[in-house]
């Protein structure tokens, strides 16, 4: 897949899998993002707990981004990069840009928007503001069979 292939597939999904080290093993588990064109980089959010505990300690990860329609129809792309928690100012406006883009992302697939991603400019207002992280994109490549 060329450079252009790999974004674009990064860009049309909102479903990926970082993948870190937790405790000593490599952990994988699927969180919603949203392809941020400016920065090059994933935009997601989390609640505190394992996953985020272990990127802060060791930022280098990888991130999963499949399209499978059969087993000889598929697209994948793994980057390298680095986690980065975003604080500050900074949070409040990724938080919408990361809703405005999924939602963006679901609408251009033609699915309905969960109400967790419809409503959620409202956690930014309350206590239970999840963490918002960024992964920062060094290197990406992309297979596909078809």
């Amino acid at each position: 897949m060329t450079s252009n292939d790999n974004i674009q597939l990064l860009a049309e999904n909102y479903i990926g899998r970082p993948g870190y080290i937790s405790k000593g093993k490599p952990e994988i588990i699927p969180i919603t993002y949203y392809y941020d064109p400016k920065e090059n980089s994933i935009l997601s959010y989390s609640g505190q707990g394992s996953k985020i505990e272990a990127m802060r300690k060791n930022p280098l990860v990888t991130f999963q981004v499949d399209e499978i329609t059969t087993l000889e129809n598929w697209k994948s792309v793994l980057l390298y990069g680095k986690f980065e928690e975003l604080n500050g100012i900074d949070t409040k406006y990724m938080l919408h840009l990361f809703s405005e883009g999924v939602k963006k992302t679901l609408k251009n697939k033609g699915k309905s928007c969960p109400d967790s991603i419809q409503n959620f400019s409202s956690k930014t207002e309350n206590s239970d503001t999840p963490i918002i992280f960024r992964i920062h994109i060094d290197e990406i490549s992309g297979r596909q069979r078809d």
